[in-house]
């Protein structure tokens, strides 16, 4: 047994409690007990000690949209003219680089950022891929890569009609076959789901397909919706419909599935998404760099739809995109006293409920019975700490490589900001290897 103690104790607990010189007992891959130091160490004297020394300890960070492939267009420059739309920026640069992908850099392109995010304190990833000439066995090389890493993921295959028919059926199938192996294996480390890219590139037969191959998975779907506006304008001139009416005609919509972004919708739209149970996933900088539009974020969680938040690829820090969303719908909203509640509640509690919807157990939190997903974090508050407003704390004074120790299932991944299972230097070298070969092919 592990016994985490001397620190602040940040529980994410129903009543959000934080305790002073607080401790967490972990016995294999979750937590027993959850108390003050003394007490728990008197009553656990054969436990290996932690020291958190005043820091704080708090449930790893989850991230509800990843995208690990786009590891690789970092530094790139290509040839395309400057985006003008989404659309350019998708066939400029996306397109471009996921048709170059091979099944080796899939696996490498998880190394590099799964890397940075034990760094930052994420645990947990809900990933969405792509790499059209390298469909089948593509989620199992990332499966690989993230069982070495040792983080608790959730994968699913970016299906489109774009890249052919061939790419179309592997797709699917990558997607189905992938689902019902992780039903097999039973192993809350990993799980998945069935992806589409977005309604401008998938078809009525697709969608039709693939959801009569889901029928009797225990899983849902993972898929971008009216991120940019073109997303919104294909819709509605081949289908009469705006994306999330089209999604929802189809049975997409449920609580096992994610729509992302989630920016040209209507009012009405969002009452579909409520009604549904769906999970959202908000990603304020990748929104923001792609100029596609605002998210109706505020109005959404004011309806009582689960926003999460995400990355889409443009980081590994929680930290940062909470940051960003602050910022952002303040600046949306014109107003300084708005996103204060909204930010927070995604990244802490709608995140733990959107990841929790596809484990067997519970995560996001510090209790017994939770899985030992736990990091500290080098804080020491300059005013006083508590659970009224320890979001605040976070929010300006914590960043993702603030994090010493992550721990996930139990098992400690850094410590004090040390690797424990990972030659990090021999992983990032073959990585800017096989990148520079990448960037050749494009």
């Amino acid at each position: 047994m592990l016994l985490i103690g001397n620190g602040k104790v940040v529980t994410r607990d129903e009543n959000n409690s934080v305790i002073e010189n607080g401790a967490v007992l972990v016995d294999g891959a979750r937590i027993k007990a959850v108390g003050g130091t003394e007490e728990l160490r008197k009553a656990n004297p054969g436990a290996e000690f932690k020291d958190a020394k005043g820091r704080l300890v708090m449930p790893g960070l989850i991230n509800v949209h990843m995208h690990y492939y786009s590891t690789f267009a970092r530094g790139i420059a290509l040839d395309s003219p400057p985006a003008k739309s989404f659309a350019d920026v998708l066939e400029g640069l996306w397109w471009r680089l996921d048709k170059c992908l091979t099944l080796e850099d899939v696996y490498y392109s998880v190394m590099g950022p799964g890397i940075d995010q034990i760094k930052c304190g994420v645990t947990s990833v809900i990933d969405h891929h792509a790499s059209p000439h390298a469909v089948r066995g593509s989620l199992a090389r990332i499966a690989e890569a993230s069982a070495e890493l040792g983080l608790r993921s959730n994968l699913c295959y970016e299906v489109s009609d774009r890249d052919g028919e061939q790419s179309r059926v592997d797709g699917i199938m990558e997607n189905v076959e992938f689902i019902k192996s992780c039903a097999t294996r039973k192993d809350d480390m990993l799980g998945g789901l069935f992806g589409f890219h977005a309604s401008m590139t998938v078809s009525d037969k697709t969608v039709a397909e693939s959801v009569k191959l889901m029928e009797g998975l225990d899983s849902g779907y993972h898929v971008h919706v009216a991120e940019g506006i073109e997303d919104l304008e294909d819709s509605r001139a081949k289908y009469g419909l705006g994306v999330v009416e089209r999604w929802h005609k189809h049975g997409i919509l449920g609580p096992k599935s994610i729509v992302v972004h989630c920016i040209h919708i209507s009012e009405s739209e969002m009452d579909l998404l409520k009604e549904s149970g769906v999970a959202v996933a908000h990603n304020p900088e990748s929104n923001m760099g792609n100029a596609v539009g605002l998210s109706p974020v505020l109005k959404m969680m004011e309806k009582g739809i689960l926003v999460g938040l995400g990355t889409d690829g443009y980081t590994a820090d929680m930290f940062e995109s909470y940051k960003v969303a602050n910022c952002l719908h303040k600046h949306g909203a014109k107003l300084p006293s708005a996103a204060w509640a909204e930010p927070p509640r995604m990244l802490f509690e709608n995140n733990r409920t959107i990841m929790n919807r596809h484990i067997g157990g519970e995560v996001g939190t510090l209790k017994p019975g939770a899985y030992a997903d736990i990091v500290i974090v080098d804080y020491n508050p300059p005013t006083p700490l508590h659970g009224g407003n320890v979001n605040g704390h976070l929010l300006f004074g914590v960043g993702g490589r603030h994090v010493d120790t992550t721990i996930v299932n139990g098992k400690v991944l850094m410590d004090e900001r040390k690797l424990l299972h990972l030659d990090e230097e021999k992983i990032m070298a073959e990585s800017r290897a096989l990148a520079q070969k990448l960037w050749q092919r494009i």
